[in-house]
């Protein structure tokens, strides 16, 4: 259709330019009911991106998409007379013709159309994990490094990350949460893609991720069934109530990691011991470990994480080293 070959419409202003965008992460095609309206109602669509995954599905829906990239200038020009242009923006967003018009807004010597930004399509929470995952396959593929790592190669890594993570949670830091809550998650991420490599037993992210969805699923009975709960004693009575019937386990320390910090084990184990019931006397000794499993357990006790504890003393303590330094 040629604007310039439409007569104006009856008390027609300078028309409407609408910027459609969409997500790349939602199946093209699933628009909102709004953004059909606008483009069926739409005097012109144009599209600068003659692949856009939008177009069959548009033109299926007979819509008639001309592949232009038009200037700021021309769509102002095929506004004219009070017609409406419908621009499906590409990946980027379309920043020189946006820029474009609001150079000539900024003139005050054009009479503008009415510019509209219409999102057809809305990522859902959680969508941008879809592009770790891509990003991640990319990088496993060409990167000369990523692509020889083992899982037992990043265990470290996994550690570190986790360390982090408390510090920063510890120091209160909001930004570098967010930023180490992703180092996190890369190693997730990492670890799964590496996973799908194995010939006999892989696995993928979908399969960690659902995974954990059927764990929480079934140790929620009080969110996802009909058991009831009001208070967090009696979630933590569901959750260890169903943890043992899928774990079965012959002893209560069984799951629990030795390798991990000497406090957070002994407390670990102090957690356990409490938790069924049992009454195991602290075994006898001499030395400065056997005095430290007993604070250990006498913090579990009282609601203290030993390992929390001891960090906050030793910034302290740190803090302490720092002003003497300063001061001599």
């Amino acid at each position: 259709m040629n604007a310039t070959s439409r007569a104006p419409r009856p008390e027609a202003g300078p028309g409407r330019i609408v910027l459609l965008t969409t997500s790349h992460r939602v199946a093209p095609g699933l628009l909102s009911w709004p953004a059909w309206q606008t483009l069926h109602a739409a005097d012109r669509v144009l599209c600068a991106d003659g692949a856009h995954p939008q177009l069959p599905y548009l033109r299926e829906a007979g819509i008639p998409v001309e592949e232009a990239s038009s200037t700021a200038q021309e769509l102002v020009d095929a506004c004219a007379g009070g017609w409406t242009v419908v621009v499906v923006a590409t990946g980027e967003g379309e920043p020189a013709l946006t820029d474009g018009l609001a150079r000539l807004a900024g003139t005050g010597r054009v009479r503008m159309p009415e510019l509209e930004l219409l999102p057809a399509s809305y990522d859902l929470p959680g969508a941008r994990l879809l592009d770790l995952v891509q990003v991640m396959d990319r990088i496993r593929a060409e990167c000369p490094w990523s692509s020889r790592q083992t899982h037992r190669g990043l265990a470290k890594y996994g550690i570190e990350e986790a360390y982090e993570l408390v510090e920063a949670i510890e120091e209160g830091d909001r930004d570098e949460l967010r930023e180490e809550l992703g180092d996190v998650l890369l190693q997730v991420v990492f670890h799964a893609r590496i996973a799908e490599e194995h010939p006999e037993e892989p696995f993928s992210v979908d399969d960690v991720a659902g995974g954990i969805v059927a764990k929480l699923v079934h140790r929620h009975p009080h969110v996802f069934g009909d058991a009831t709960a009001t208070t967090p004693e009696e979630v933590k009575e569901h959750w260890l109530r169903t943890k043992a019937v899928e774990k079965r386990r012959a002893s209560v320390t069984e799951g629990v990691p030795l390798g991990q910090p000497g406090l957070a084990l002994a407390a670990k184990l102090a957690s356990r011991v409490r938790t069924a019931g049992l009454d195991v006397p602290l075994p006898r000794g001499e030395g400065i470990g056997y005095e430290l499993l007993a604070l250990a357990v006498r913090a579990e006790a009282e609601g203290v994480d030993p390992e929390a504890a001891l960090r906050t003393a030793a910034r302290a303590y740190r803090d302490a080293i720092r002003a003497e330094e300063a001061a001599g």
